[in-house]
């Protein structure tokens, strides 16, 4: 059966694509660019399949479809921005079998201008097509909450921005196929920039709880106590939490991209407070080991759940990693606790995995929460556990030490 769908790049953004596409009953052609973070369990791969999902390892097939989505990673590069060259592969790969008619949408994060400055040129060049005349080009910027059950690609709404109003349309024909509400953009830089505010609006407003957390413990205050009475507020103001540090695959974008686009202070300010959050952790760490006699040095520490978003298995950005390095190089005992990893390494030192989590609550010296797997029971942990720092807030009031 001929795919409707490429989706190219099968990590964090392609798959869940991949997925939806399948369920709303669209034959879809999986391709990867490289050694992707996406996973799938063998039962999902079998409804997947069954579904009508194809991988694929020879580039031609990507000629025969009638959408061809990119998904690939941008991770950042040695200056701090975003590094496109995975971007540039898939378009160049796909530029090479690029039929008239097709629709091409690009879903990786990127700066705006990207669509058509960048991705533009590399797909006309190589194709011999032109796009807004021959081929459909559009942006919309990928919506995946990893985990979530409340908001899937059916009911999360799609932004669209085309180079020209038929290509929007012919994206939006697309996406109206998996997903329950279309939302137009004026065009292509105006969907990318969607994605700069959305990501953005995340870290800032981590960063500023963050920096309260700080605040109210010099304080003595009750930050937690503070969120839940804020909250109830039914109009300017949106509760966020804090915690050890800010993992995930949305990074902050503190520059435009462009020479005379400068940088978006406050997001550079925001990803300076969320990055120190693991040091101030270790920090709290090491104060309250010394006010129950302890030293962190030969301490035993315990740090419990180690990815970066709960009930997941996905380590991508965990703040997990820079805690364990520098507990480990204050000359404590390191080992952790999580159902969804089964090994764990740290600066390729594997971190010793606790098997029975009350047991290891029990022996060691401080347990640090640093993750609320659906699975704990934080109400048992706080009996077991001999000294308890929770960074989420989870556990019950004067159960342990928080954030």
């Amino acid at each position: 059966m001929p795919a409707d769908l490429a989706v190219i790049g099968l990590g964090p953004l392609g798959l869940p694509l991949a997925q939806a596409a399948v369920a709303a009953g669209i034959p879809t052609l999986g391709y990867r660019t490289g050694p992707e973070a996406g996973s799938l369990s063998p039962a999902e791969l079998r409804r997947m399949l069954s579904g009508g999902f194809r991988p694929a390892t020879n580039p031609a097939e990507l000629g025969r479809v009638r959408t061809a989505v990119i998904c690939a990673p941008t991770p950042r590069d040695a200056d701090g921005g975003l590094d496109l060259s995975q971007v540039e592969a898939a378009a160049r790969t796909l530029a090479g079998h690029l039929r008239p008619h097709t629709t091409v949408i690009l879903e990786s994060a990127v700066y705006p201008g990207t669509t058509e400055e960048f991705l533009r040129p590399l797909l006309e060049e190589t194709s011999g097509l032109r796009a807004g005349r021959d081929f459909h080009l559009a942006y919309s910027p990928s919506r995946v909450d990893p985990g979530s059950r409340d908001f899937t690609p059916a009911t999360t709404p799609k932004v669209i921005g085309g180079l020209t109003p038929a290509c929007t349309e012919s994206a939006a024909a697309f996406y109206g196929r998996l997903t329950e509400k279309v939302v137009r953009a004026r065009g292509l830089r105006e969907a990318e920039t969607v994605h700069l505010l959305e990501t953005n609006f995340r870290h800032v407003n981590m960063a500023l709880v963050n920096e309260m957390a700080v605040l109210c413990h010099d304080l003595g205050v009750d930050l937690w106590d503070v969120i839940r009475c804020a909250e109830t507020k039914p109009f300017g103001f949106q509760a966020f939490r804090p915690g050890p540090g800010v993992g995930g695959h949305s990074v902050p974008l503190d520059r435009t991209g462009h020479p005379d686009g400068g940088t978006l202070r406050m997001v550079e300010l925001a990803q300076q407070v969320n990055n120190r959050m693991p040091r101030y952790v270790v920090q709290r760490a090491a104060a309250l080991l010394n006010e129950h006699g302890k030293s962190a040095r030969g301490a035993r520490i315990l740090l419990l759940g180690v990815t970066y978003k709960p009930d997941l298995a996905d380590l991508q950005g965990t703040p997990a990693r820079e805690i364990a390095l520098r507990l480990t190089k204050l000359g404590a005992a390191v080992s952790y606790h999580d159902p969804h990893v089964p090994s764990w390494s740290v600066l390729d030192r594997p971190v010793p995995r606790a098997e029975s989590l009350y047991e290891a609550a029990a022996d060691a010296d401080l347990t640090i929460l640093l993750q609320q797997h659906r699975t704990y029971d934080l109400q048992g942990l706080s009996v077991k556990a001999q000294l308890l720092l929770d960074t989420r807030g989870a556990t019950p009031t004067g159960a342990a030490h928080r954030l």
